[in-house]
C-alpha cells in the first residue's frame, strides 16, 4: 500500500525536537474525565489481566494496548478510549500482567511478543460483548504486540477483527533496544530500568528460588536486563533469541486486514530498521505513515486536548478514503 511520507501532523511551536515531543506529553498530559469499569479476566495459566472498559452498548469496540511499563491509565490509553467512546464506540484499555496496579501472580511478566495475552483479551471481548466490529490500536510495545498478533493469526483471525493501527512501534526489537543504549538516550533507558527494577525486587521476594534482585544496579542496558530476566522467565534462550522471536517485523507481511503503522521520523526510540518501507510497498494491507515530527508516543496537537494519534486512528477505521 502507499507509503505516506507526507502527513498532516504539525506539532505546537514550543515542542521543537523529538525529545520534547516525547517527554512533555508523557509528563504533563492528564486525562481526568475518563472513568473506567474494571473487569478481571482470569487466564488459563492461573494468572489474570485487568481490563478497563468504557461501554455504551454499541456493536463496535476499540481495544488499545499500552507500551512498556505503561497501563490503561497512561494518557495515550485514556485519550484513545475517550476519543472513540465519544464517537459511538465501546472502548477497552487492557493492562499487561503486572501493569494494572497489582502485581500478577506468576513469576513471568509480559513482553513485546506475548500475543497469547492479547488473544485472550480479543476472544473474551467477542464472547462477552457480542461485538460485530473490533479494531485494535497499539502504542509502542502495544503496537508491536498488535502487529504480531494480526500477522501470526492472519489465517484464523476472528471475523470481527477488522483492522489495526500501531503508533511509535519498535518492530525490530534488537536494534530498538540498542538505540536506547546511546549516551544521549540513556535518560529513557534509566527510567524504564527504575520501574522494572521495582517489580523485579518484589518478584524476587515472592519467588526467591527463581528471581534474584542482587546486582540489579549493575544492569546498564536492555540487553543485560533481557538476558537476565526477560529471556529465562518467558522461555527464550537469551536476549538475542527473545529479540528475534518476539519481534513483530517478521509477521507484518502476513497481515490480511488493513493496518496503519505510524512512526515519526524524529522518534528518539526508533532506528531505521523500525520503518518497514519495503514490506508496506509490497503489501496490499499495510500502510506506513512517517510524519517528520511527533517523537515517541507524543503527537501533541496545538490547542487541543486530543492527540493526533487519536484523530488518525479513528479516521483510518471510519473513513477508508483518508487512508
Amino acid at each position: 500500500m502507499p507509503i505516506l511520507t507526507t502527513s498532516d501532523y504539525r506539532p505546537p511551536l514550543y515542542l521543537f525536537n523529538g525529545h520534547l515531543e516525547t517527554i512533555v506529553p508523557s509528563a504533563f498530559r492528564k486525562i481526568t474525565d475518563v472513568t473506567y469499569q474494571r473487569e478481571r479476566l482470569e487466564l488459563a495459566d492461573g494468572d489474570f489481566l485487568d481490563l478497563d472498559w468504557l461501554k455504551q452498548g454499541t456493536r463496535k469496540l476499540m481495544i488499545v494496548s499500552h507500551g512498556l511499563e505503561g497501563s490503561s491509565d497512561r494518557h495515550y490509553s485514556k485519550g484513545m478510549a475517550r476519543y472513540f467512546y465519544r464517537r459511538g464506540w465501546d472502548a477497552l484499555a487492557w493492562n499487561c500482567r503486572s501493569c494494572s496496579g497489582e502485581m500478577n501472580r506468576l513469576p513471568r511478566f509480559y513482553h513485546h511478543g506475548a500475543t497469547e495475552d492479547i488473544t485472550a483479551v480479543v476472544d473474551h471481548a467477542i464472547a462477552a460483548g457480542g461485538y460485530e466490529t473490533i479494531v485494535l490500536v497499539g502504542i509502542s510495545m502495544g503496537g508491536s504486540m498488535t502487529l504480531k498478533y494480526l500477522g501470526e493469526n492472519a489465517g484464523t483471525l476472528p471475523t470481527q477483527v477488522n483492522g489495526g493501527v500501531a503508533f511509535s512501534v519498535p518492530c525490530h526489537l534488537g536494534s530498538s533496544a540498542r538505540e536506547l543504549d546511546k549516551p544521549e538516550k540513556r535518560f529513557y533507558l534509566n527510567r524504564f530500568l527504575k520501574k522494572l527494577g521495582a517489580k523485579i525486587k518484589l518478584k524476587s521476594e515472592r519467588f526467591p528460588d527463581l528471581i534474584s534482585y542482587r546486582g540489579f544496579d549493575q544492569i546498564k542496558s536492555f540487553e543485560a536486563f533481557d538476558n537476565r530476566y526477560t529471556a529465562p522467565l518467558h522461555g527464550f534462550r537469551d536476549a538475542q533469541d527473545f529479540y528475534e522471536r518476539a519481534a513483530s517485523l517478521p509477521h507484518i507481511s502476513n497481515i490480511r486486514v488493513p493496518v496503519l503503522i505510524a512512526n515519526a521520523v524524529n522518534d528518539p526510540f526508533l532506528p531505521p530498521a523500525c520503518y518497514p518501507f519495503d514490506i508496506a510497498r509490497q503489501s496490499d494491507f499495510v500502510y506506513l505513515e512517517t510524519p517528520d515530527r511527533g517523537g515517541h508516543t507524543g503527537f501533541t496537537l496545538p490547542g487541543s486536548d486530543d492527540s493526533w494519534m487519536e484523530q488518525r486512528a479513528f479516521a483510518f477505521f471510519e473513513n477508508p478514503l483518508v487512508r
